[in-house]
């Protein structure tokens, strides 16, 4: 039966998050604010936070910012994952991935499909591994990141949960 092992000690990792938005200030924020406060209330380390621009090189360059910090464990990018035009935050973290993780995005999008219906098609979450970093692109409702952190992110970035989980692949990540 999968679930949390109270016999291990939890292990603290440092998440970052940023938001992308060419509107979102650190006042009007909300999934950004959401995220950090459930990154932090679970017990883990908030290495950073910023809000970017919807433009790839904007969202690259911080993300590899944080890729090259060894305090920074996993990125949380928030918004940018839709259909319209300057939606690009899936091109520019897919383009930075050594690993994809796709069952992230399929995951997702099959408990968006009981919130929301097929309105969850337009969602292109997304998933994956940069160098020894993992990187998560979510939706940027309020609704849809408390959902990917809640239903998803939260156990798989939790050492104790069984059976497996990201944490304990960790000090892995880098083996060539």
């Amino acid at each position: 039966m999968p679930g949390i092992d109270d016999t291990r000690d939890f292990i603290p990792v440092g998440i970052a998050v940023m938001t992308i938005s060419d509107t979102r200030t650190e006042a009007d924020d909300v999934s950004g604010r959401i995220l950090a406060d459930r990154v932090t209330d679970a017990g883990h380390r908030l290495a950073g936070r910023v809000i970017v621009k919807d433009e790839i090189a904007a969202i690259q360059t911080q993300a590899k910012v944080w890729i090259a910090d060894d305090r920074v464990d996993v990125v949380l990018a928030t918004g940018g994952t839709g259909i319209t035009g300057r939606d690009v935050t899936p091109e520019a973290l897919e383009a930075l991935y050594t690993k994809a993780i796709p069952g992230f995005g399929e995951l997702f999008r099959m408990i968006s499909y009981q919130i929301i219906g097929t309105s969850t098609i337009q969602s292109r979450a997304t998933g994956g591994l940069a160098e020894t970093t993992l990187l998560f692109g979510l939706p940027g409702s309020k609704g849809a990141v408390k959902d990917a952190w809640d239903q998803i992110l939260l156990t798989q970035l939790d050492n104790r949960y069984r059976p497996c989980n990201f944490v304990e692949l960790m000090p892995r990540f880098g083996e060539r």
